[in-house]
């Protein structure tokens, strides 16, 4: 089913919690429709990831100059997408030495306290079925959370590590919307460069690649699609 099919609540608050800085920029499109629609959105990273930052890339390549710079590249593409600075938060989540966020109370205590703060109706985030650590991370912090109290839903998004999931919701973007996410995308300069180092092109064409692969298994409607999961919170016994 398409998004715009579903009969979203008027003043529906979305809250996107993003592993790393760029995932609110994989579903921009999607958050484009929310917030033209009059959605309340906000956006949590939880992690800032210095390790997928090249040496290269800074003068002092240390973690923490490396953490400020992945924040920096957030903040920049979140103004270009017209989210309200005060809409933003970057959680801090602690990491082990290998820069993946670790499985503690602390880090599900920020997890808990960002969804009491938002209170949102409606949570984005990557697919819990990842090889991404962060992303497996991420979806467990929310299931733990939301068991007591959290949103009526969850939409678990396709990503290119994402290794299978169900395809319930999509959103078909036209070449207008996809230039629109690429320019969003190269905000995040320090995974554009590294992207084209390793692989020989940049962020936004391996996220919008995600994208035409995800339309062209529904011919018809649009070059391009954010392909979504629906995921219900269980409640305790």
């Amino acid at each position: 089913m398409a998004i715009h099919e579903v009969p979203w609540p008027e003043g529906t608050r979305v809250l996107v919690l993003a592993p790393h800085p760029d995932d609110f920029d994989a579903i921009a499109v999607t958050m484009r429709y929310f917030r033209d629609r009059g959605a309340e959105l906000h956006a949590a990273v939880v992690t800032l990831s210095p390790r997928g930052v090249e040496d290269s890339f800074c003068s002092h390549p240390s973690d923490e100059v490396k953490s400020l710079l992945r924040e920096q590249e957030q903040r920049d593409s979140a103004r270009f997408f017209g989210l309200p600075d005060e809409c933003l938060s970057f959680l801090r989540a602690a990491e082990d030495g290998k820069g993946d966020p670790i499985d503690s109370s602390d880090n599900l205590e920020k997890v808990r306290s960002c969804l009491a703060a938002a209170r949102p109706d409606l949570v984005f985030l990557p697919h819990g079925n990842d090889s991404n650590a962060g992303h497996r991370f991420t979806f467990e912090m929310l299931r733990q959370a939301a068991s007591s109290s959290g949103p009526a839903a969850a939409l678990l998004n396709r990503d290119p590590k994402t290794l299978a999931m169900r395809s319930d919701l999509l959103m078909f973007f036209d070449e207008e919307l996809a230039a629109w996410k690429a320019a969003m995308l190269r905000f995040h300069r320090s995974q554009h460069r590294r992207n084209l180092n390793h692989r020989g092109y940049g962020l936004d064409e391996r996220i919008l690649r995600v994208n035409r692969e995800a339309a062209a298994r529904f011919p018809g409607h649009g070059p391009y699609a954010e392909e979504f999961e629906v995921w219900l919170p269980q409640p305790t016994a």
